[in-house]
């Protein structure tokens, strides 16, 4: 579906926009150790993304939006989430993928010749494959952003969260990313705001929450316990519970 054409080209090139301005504000930004490589998949995959955005801008849709972009997804494929089978086949982006200007040798991007999985992707993504069929039909409802563009590497490779930044650094990176956050539900106006987990959850709140309705579901990472115990049928119960219609969605019975 590519919207950026269609009755949804204001609300796109202002999304355009956004991200341009959001880009130039992270990418200014410094870090220290113990971050030693800082990836920006919004600029050296910018072409994926861009292709992302032309697929799913909509109005009245729910806006999922997750911490930050994980090293097996986003930042290989430029997509929230961006699991690569998933990306690749099922969205059908095949853009070309750039490389950040200093890359970790132990987090390499390999874009779609990416031979790894990211379960979170592979878990939000393969949900809405499996209850909507299509990207289309999936768009028509949802739309998924991440509030931190970057991706933060140890020496070790290890993924580091913006949480666990210094509060100066956090302060600096966070100002953009509200920002882009609240301008986000200005430009698509969606009638709900979810939080992926409870670091987003709580994000959407302090942002947006004056203005729209938030939720929170639970985040589907393997470092989750909860979410390991079957994360799609949890979180079509939280979202039956904040008012979110499914497709083929029983609401007179109980998920697994």
């Amino acid at each position: 579906m590519d919207q950026s054409t269609g009755r949804f080209a204001g609300e796109r090139e202002a999304l355009g926009r956004l991200v341009d301005r959001l880009v130039a504000s992270v990418d200014r930004l410094c870090f220290n150790p113990p971050v030693t490589a800082v990836y920006d998949p919004l600029s050296y995959a910018r072409a994926s993304f861009d292709r992302y955005l032309d697929m799913s801008v909509g109005t009245d849709q729910v806006l999922l939006v997750g911490m930050n972009p994980g090293p097996w997804g986003m930042a290989q494929t430029g997509v929230p989430f961006g699991e690569v089978e998933l990306v690749h086949r099922w969205m059908g982006i095949d853009a070309p993928i750039g490389h950040p200007p200093v890359e970790h040798p132990k987090r390499p991007v390999l874009g779609w010749e990416c031979q790894r999985s990211e379960v979170s992707g592979a878990r939000l993504w393969g949900w809405a494959r499996e209850r909507f069929g299509t990207p289309r039909a999936f768009f028509e409802q949802f739309m998924v952003w991440n509030y931190c563009p970057l991706v933060f590497m140890e020496e070790s490779g290890k993924n580091r969260t913006p949480d666990k930044l210094p509060a100066a650094e956090r302060s600096d990176l966070f100002a953009p990313c509200d920002a882009a956050l609240a301008g986000v539900v200005d430009i698509i106006e969606p009638r709900m705001v979810i939080g992926v987990g409870a670091f987003a959850a709580k994000k959407v709140s302090a942002v947006v929450g004056g203005s729209v309705s938030t939720g929170m579901i639970l985040h589907p990472s393997p470092a989750s316990p909860i979410a390991n115990r079957g994360w799609a049928d949890q979180a079509e119960r939280q979202l039956t519970d904040l008012g979110v219609a499914l497709p083929g969605a029983d609401a007179g019975s109980e998920s697994e």
